[in-house]
């Protein structure tokens, strides 16, 4: 899939999800479960509003043309989705002060140049394809030599018994030897130089789709990534009968820290907000970077309420750091995330225990931030 046919799956996706906006499971903690559905329906409403309203002053202020490539870059570079196109925009307004519709278009085609497309893809499947006839081209040669072989042999081996010589007879015999010899060296040079590539092939392929499903900034398993293994991890846990819980965390006030430090120390402060996450990840639990300061989570064997107190230990762990920039080596303010936690079998679909879980962090932010909610009633770990 190409960038601008990515961008428009994802256009369409908000727009179906704006045009069938519902108010979600009850949240915690209980005697709040109305106020929370409605806030945390009102706060999805208002993010995605702000964030069409942002995307628009911001092609406006460059007098860009509403295209899918230029709307995918302002999407990128204001929601920090895209660590590479976030730095080029910067770079090039620090430079130029200015974007322009040509200057977009070779940023995106820079970006993507080395991405696994539709063609590239097609071009590895017919590469494919080829090796598979050229191995059984091989092997057909190579049952046809072994055949000729005998054959030949069986009528010099009847010619002993006649008038030629014994002599002419074994001559013959060594030179088609010589020759299936010959044939069959032939054959496993080339056999071997058809590996070499497949294995070439197969080493792309594992590249692309490594690309493909890991976020670059954190080295955590991206959005796409974790959707899959969301899935896997429902079937495992119906089948096995385990409890399973997902979960929601975003960095508080990652804004401040950007305007306040620089988009560098905010990376940093993603990686490493990213590091302590990847401490929980296991056989049973999956950590994923969702996109800008936002992680996901899934935890096969483990309720609610223990899936909780694991987030939240790890939410006390970075709230108790004292983080220093690097870039002026002052202190900075304390880094904090809050987090939202839900049931995934508690509601019809996993999709829906997601928006569960969003919902109950942006309750916990509501409340003060640094803190971790479950939701449908379940009072935050704090």
């Amino acid at each position: 899939m190409n960038a601008q046919t990515g961008l428009t799956t994802r256009i369409a996706r908000w727009a179906k999800g704006k045009s069938s906006e519902e108010g979600g499971a009850p949240l915690a903690p209980d005697n709040t479960a109305r106020e929370a559905t409605r806030n945390g329906s009102s706060r999805e409403v208002d993010r995605r509003r702000d964030l069409y309203n942002d995307i628009g002053s911001f092609l406006f202020a460059h007098d860009l043309d509403l295209t899918v490539v230029n709307f995918g870059l302002a999407l990128d570079y204001l929601t920090g989705n895209d660590h590479q196109i976030e730095k080029a925009v910067r770079a090039i307004l620090s430079e130029k002060g200015q974007l322009t519709n040509g200057v977009v278009e070779q940023i995106v085609a820079e970006r993507h140049a080395g991405e696994m497309t539709a063609e590239g893809l097609s071009t590895m499947l017919s590469t494919v394809e080829e090796d598979l006839t050229r191995f059984t081209k091989l092997a057909n040669e190579s049952q046809a030599s072994a055949t000729d072989y005998g054959e030949a042999l069986e009528a010099k081996v009847k010619d002993m018994g006649g008038e030629t010589s014994p002599e002419k007879v074994v001559s013959a015999l060594i030179g088609l030897t010589r020759s299936m010899v010959e044939k069959s060296r032939q054959i496993e040079a080339e056999m071997r130089e058809s590996q070499k590539k497949t294995r070439a092939l197969q080493q792309n392929l594992e590249q692309a789709r490594k690309a493909a499903e890991q976020d670059h900034l954190t080295g955590l398993p991206n959005r796409r990534a974790f959707e899959a293994r969301l899935k896997e991890e429902v079937t495992l846990a119906q089948a096995s009968g385990e409890a399973l819980s997902v979960a929601f965390c975003d960095i508080d006030h990652f804004k401040k820290i950007n305007d306040t430090h620089g988009h560098d120390t905010g990376d940093r402060v993603l990686k490493f907000v990213g590091s302590l996450l990847a401490k929980i990840s296991g056989e049973k639990c999956h950590v994923a970077r969702h996109g800008g300061e936002e992680f996901v989570m899934v935890f096969r064997g483990k309720t609610a309420a223990e899936a909780c107190e694991i987030v939240d230990q790890t939410r006390a762990d970075l709230a108790s750091r004292n983080l220093v920039d690097r870039n002026s080596g002052e202190r900075m303010n304390q880094v904090s995330f809050s987090g939202g936690v839900a049931d995934a079998f508690a509601y019809p679909d996993p999709r829906d225990a997601l928006k569960a879980a969003d919902q109950a962090l942006y309750l916990a932010k509501e409340h003060g931030r640094n803190r971790v909610y479950m939701a449908k009633g379940s009072v935050a770990v704090d």
